[in-house]
């Protein structure tokens, strides 16, 4: 291993910040959560009418299948906006759901049929823009199998307000060249290196699938042990939606997409959309109809098919690629994707975690970050896969610049180092909420038996198999929610919204005059 810079180890708050710098912090949350039957199969029924248009709604629409719900707040000013918005989102999913219906409430299914075209691609209309979101959808099935699509997760998006990029750029001499946005670019690329480096700290206090149903890997090669007859697991795992049986994909494996500026970032996502890929050439473009069954034959159909436990985003306007939104106005905000459902949250994630990940974004914001090559990116894929398969085994080792380190006490160090920033956002916001976020990390870090991890573990061992567990808790979090009511105001809020969805793409499909195979071409 080559010498990577140090990071983290001289760690101090920079003199010049102090809490009034936190203010126009904004988050948002995109959660994912698969509508399941009673009987625990995956739902064959349409997306509820109710909810309105899956094309156009801002906050509620499908991800991969047309069973996938997708949940998203609004920016807001405080972690407990936010999830109140995310809550509201769940009681009118559940008030739209047909009879018994539930929203699965871990990362990993269950109870998938053993035929992947049971699982129903989204449908979004017959515009051309929602024909291209459907057959995304169906070149990823045929890549990767529709199966892995059905894995659930949770993005926490999170942007600085410019006040402080503004002080700290007075403060850095060097940078007198760079207009705000550049600036901008390189300290939340900095940001994202250092998130990159600390990933396996994310898996440990927050992972929560150690687990899978046997219908998730039934025809798959993998090393998991038998539970119970009817789950399989790895006794001291965090994540497995994490690591090779998740959300990951040899062919990206080598695509050396670097976060140290910028242009060179969007630069390697363009060359893996231009790039043909001989796997992807064999599935053809199209079936013997001359149907199309995936976008391209590239390593990536489109930007969003690269996994990453981190994203640089910029919003994107009506008819712009994300890389090109990037281009012309620089990062607005950073999407942190490494985070599993939490099932024991009635909306897939405690307020405890959301403050954690805003300690840990600020400290790897204000922490110096050295570029990142491959070399350095070996290692920490090497300390993922540890801490996704073993990391609660007692004594686990990580690699720390090449050096084998205890992985609680390296956990140890950077959750000290976090809480004067905790005791930062507490000051500003009022309340202890982020001090008390770090310290209950820091009891899971010294006590692997009391991560979300080991919980679902032992509760499934005493259920008697995951699905029991996850079936347990859909019902919980089902009636809890059903007891909730929104005011008059916020549902009759959400009805228009529904509506006006509709509406939106009626005028999208009644516009649409050119034909889309044309409209494909340009994809191609």
């Amino acid at each position: 291993m080559s010498n990577f810079a140090p990071t983290f180890a001289n760690f101090k708050i920079p003199s010049w910040f102090d809490n009034k710098h936190l203010m126009g912090m904004l988050r948002g949350i995109e959660k994912e959560g698969l509508r399941v039957r009673p009987d625990g199969y995956l739902a064959q029924t349409p997306h509820p009418a109710k909810l309105g248009s899956k094309l156009t709604h801002p906050s509620i629409t499908t991800d991969y299948s047309e069973s996938l719900l997708e949940l998203i707040t609004d920016p807001k000013e405080t972690p407990k906006d936010t999830l109140n918005m995310l809550r509201q989102l769940h009681v009118l999913v559940y008030q739209a759901l047909p009879e018994e219906e539930l929203m699965w409430p871990l990362s990993m299914p269950c109870m998938l049929s053993a035929n992947d075209e049971d699982i129903p691609l989204a449908d979004y209309g017959s515009s051309n823009t929602g024909k291209l979101k459907t057959l995304y959808r169906s070149g990823l099935g045929i890549r990767y199998g529709r199966r892995m699509q059905t894995i659930a997760g949770l993005h926490y998006n999170l942007s600085f307000g410019d006040g402080l990029f503004e002080i700290w750029q007075t403060q850095a001499l060097e940078t007198d060249k760079q207009t705000l946005t550049e600036f901008k670019n390189d300290k939340y690329l900095g940001l994202i290196r250092n998130f990159k480096r600390l990933t396996s700290l994310v898996l440990y206090l927050l992972g929560a699938s150690p687990s899978v149903c046997p219908c998730f890997i039934a025809g798959r090669e993998h090393d998991l042990i038998l539970m119970n007859n009817s789950t399989y697991y790895k006794p001291t795992a965090t994540s497995l939606r994490m690591g090779k049986l998740g959300y990951t994909n040899s062919v990206q494996e080598h695509l050396d997409i670097r976060y140290n500026h910028l242009p060179e970032y969007v630069a390697g996502l363009r060359r893996a959309i231009q790039t043909p890929h001989e796997s992807f050439q064999k599935l053809g473009l199209n079936d013997s109809d001359g149907n199309p069954i995936q976008i391209n034959d590239h390593i990536l159909q489109i930007e969003n098919e690269y996994y990453s436990p981190i994203r640089p985003k910029q919003i994107a306007e009506r008819g712009e690629t994300p890389t090109e939104a990037l281009e012309r106005r620089g990062i607005a905000y950073v999407e942190f994707r490494a985070i599993d459902l939490d099932p024991y949250s009635d909306v897939g994630i405690r307020l405890s975690s959301a403050c954690f990940l805003e300690v840990m974004a600020l400290y790897c914001l204000l922490n110096e970050s050295p570029e990142l090559f491959p070399a350095e990116e070996e290692e920490i894929a090497i300390n993922l896969e540890r801490v996704v398969n073993e990391g609660r085994r007692d004594g686990l080792h990580i690699l720390n610049n090449g050096v084998e380190q205890p992985l609680e006490g390296w956990m140890l160090e950077h959750l000290s180092r976090m809480r004067p920033l905790a005791a930062m956002l507490d000051a500003h916001y009022g309340g202890n909420d982020y001090r008390a976020a770090v310290a209950l990390m820091q009891g899971k870090a010294g006590h692997s038996e009391s991560t979300i991890s080991a919980q679902v573990t032992a509760d499934s061992e005493r259920l008697g198999s995951l699905w029991k567990l996850g079936f347990t808790l859909a019902q919980q979090h089902r009636n809890s929610l059903l007891q909730q009511t929104l005011s008059p105001k916020t549902q009759a809020k959400y009805e228009v919204l529904a509506e006006k969805s509709i509406l939106q793409q009626a005028e999208i499909e009644e516009a649409e005059t050119e034909d889309f195979m044309e409209y494909l071409q340009q994809y191609r």
